[in-house]
């Protein structure tokens, strides 16, 4: 909401007066989480982590993961909310 508030102010103030600012910011949402979680997926089975990694190797698994999901985020944010 901030981001549509500060950059796009017609845009905040159309939905904000026409009552649709939450249905909107929820659709959003919505969207960036399913990409978000779609992307952790693809990313982690293109780059072989798996149960079996996660079991050996605790840190690797976590510390490649958190990056997965880093890049999940910079990626989800820039095509959806930013766009």
């Amino acid at each position: 909401m901030r981001y549509i508030k500060q950059r796009h102010k017609m845009r905040y103030t159309n939905l904000l007066t026409s009552v649709k600012l939450n249905g909107y910011l929820s659709d959003i949402d919505k969207q960036a989480e399913e990409m978000f979680s779609r992307l952790v997926k693809q990313m982690a089975e293109r780059e072989g982590l798996t149960e079996q990694l996660k079991a050996d190797n605790q840190m690797e698994w976590v510390a490649r993961m958190n990056n997965i999901r880093s890049r999940a985020t910079e990626i989800a944010n820039s095509d959806i909310i930013y766009n």
